[in-house]
């Protein structure tokens, strides 16, 4: 029998690295974010996955960088409320890894984006519920989305770089379809 899967957002995070002068690394994170998730328990190569993220409820622990991200020179989350991943394929590679192929929209461009998963086991609570795990880690491209501000640095490189690192850990509790 199908099942769906809830997020525990409790149990669950979706984070993100990027550079910052060529130097070190800005951490952040999607506060507000939703996931939908359908499939055979014991098929995972056929579950699918639909990830609703507000892009407003970025934190990076600095609200004046925080709200340029949300402005026009980023996500301009006025008129891009959402950043959307739908799931093309689950593959198994084996030994609980997966690749997680998809669709992902950002500022209105759409483009197919590939994240490493790793199914990290199952378990009931203490009220018997049933909950699936999840971590998984990929990299973009943020120009290829319109995210194209940056700053020249005096000695050379720019202020944020290009590539942003996303890493994930959901908790998913299982309920009949």
């Amino acid at each position: 029998m199908a099942k769906t899967y809830q997020v525990d957002p409790a149990h669950s995070s979706i984070t993100f690295t990027v550079k910052h002068m060529m130097i070190s690394k800005v951490k952040g994170e999607f506060k507000d974010f939703h996931v939908e998730a359908n499939g055979q328990p014991d098929d995972l190569a056929n579950v699918s996955v639909k990830v609703t993220i507000k892009a407003a409820s970025i934190d990076t622990n600095n609200s004046d960088r925080d709200n340029h991200l949300r402005s026009g020179d980023f996500f301009d989350v006025e008129q891009h409320e959402d950043i959307v991943f739908e799931s093309t394929s689950f593959r198994s590679k084996g030994g609980g890894e997966f690749e997680l192929t998809g669709n992902l929209t950002i500022r209105g461009t759409t483009r197919e984006e590939t994240f490493e998963v790793e199914y990290e086991g199952s378990a009931k609570d203490p009220w018997g519920n049933m909950k699936h795990a999840f971590t998984g880690d990929g990299s973009i491209n943020r120009e290829d989305y319109g995210l194209t501000w940056n700053q020249a640095l005096e000695a050379g490189g720019v202020l944020v770089d290009k590539k942003v690192k996303f890493d994930f850990e959901l908790q998913f509790t299982e309920s009949e379809a």
